[in-house]
């Protein structure tokens, strides 16, 4: 006799397509469908109507093994559409790997801001992330990312498991930027100072356009308690920080944001209240 087929599989898979639309003076969301446990809150208007911004919410509170997260956003023309999160998303520790799909698509003339909170890799996770955004020629991109190897709150060191991410941002399918990035549990560029140095948090942000010399060295100015700077590439301006905690990189990255916003966006930067929750 055949065995059945078991009815409950623990890994789950999750997906989320967001879109948004210019109308008139105002982003509308046009799509918004998920499946599994991965969604968005109500979208807001905290800027006023032109700037359109959405919680995205993973309810179960954290990514096993096995799990997949595929999420696809399109901002259309002239919109402008911010996302972040409700809180530290969070890897466990598991037998096999877990992974999130990423892929952001902003067309002329519009705006996307990508701002979630930390990603926190518990040791013992096996955590895989790619991420491809591809810009029109006039779309503006603000996108940054945070990730705790281990739990450094606790003391925990990232001594088993796996952390691999990907990203590619393209310009006319011209490509912008290139990274890879696969951090072992234990390995010793965790220490060594051609590495993480030591610090188990790295931040990264990255946004389209072009800076004068004066914000360039005040945004160098800042610190991020840790191993921080900036520099502007040709489009794009990239800056990075090495931490011990993940809230220091991110009110480092706030910061920036702060300065940078107005000038490569024309507005100034208003936190969203989930922020400070």
């Amino acid at each position: 006799m055949n065995a059945l087929a078991p009815l409950f599989h623990p890994a789950w898979h999750a997906e989320l397509e967001l879109a948004y639309a210019r109308a008139g003076q105002s982003t509308r969301p046009i799509t918004r469908r998920h499946l599994g446990p991965l969604r968005v809150q109500k979208h807001l208007y905290a800027e006023g109507p032109e700037v359109c911004q959405h919680i995205v919410v993973h309810p179960p509170g954290g990514i096993a093994g096995g799990d997949t997260l595929q999420l696809r956003i399109h901002a259309d023309t002239d919109s402008w559409a911010q996302l972040t999160s409700p809180g530290a998303a969070k890897w466990y520790c598991a037998a096999s790997a877990a992974r999130q799909d990423l892929s952001i698509t902003v067309a002329p003339g519009a705006t996307l801001e990508w701002l979630p909170q930390e990603t926190i890799v518990f040791s013992g996770a096996q955590a895989e992330l790619s991420t491809r955004i591809d810009l029109a020629e006039d779309a503006r991109l603000f996108y940054w990312d945070i990730v705790a190897l281990g739990r450094p709150a606790s003391a925990e060191r990232f001594d088993d498991g796996h952390f691999a991410a990907a990203l590619d941002i393209r310009l006319d399918g011209r490509r912008l930027w290139h990274e890879r990035q696969r951090v072992i549990g234990g390995d010793g560029l965790l220490d060594s100072p051609i590495g993480l140095a030591g610090h188990p948090v790295m931040a990264t942000l990255i946004a389209s356009g072009q800076i004068d010399a004066a914000l360039l060295e005040e945004c160098r100015a800042l610190s991020c308690r840790g191993r921080g700077n900036l520099t502007q590439l040709p489009g794009l301006v990239v800056a990075r920080c090495l931490a011990d905690e993940a809230l220091d990189a991110r009110a480092w990255l706030v910061e920036l944001w702060r300065r940078l916003r107005p000038a490569l966006l024309g507005r100034e930067a208003v936190p969203p209240r989930i922020w400070s929750t």
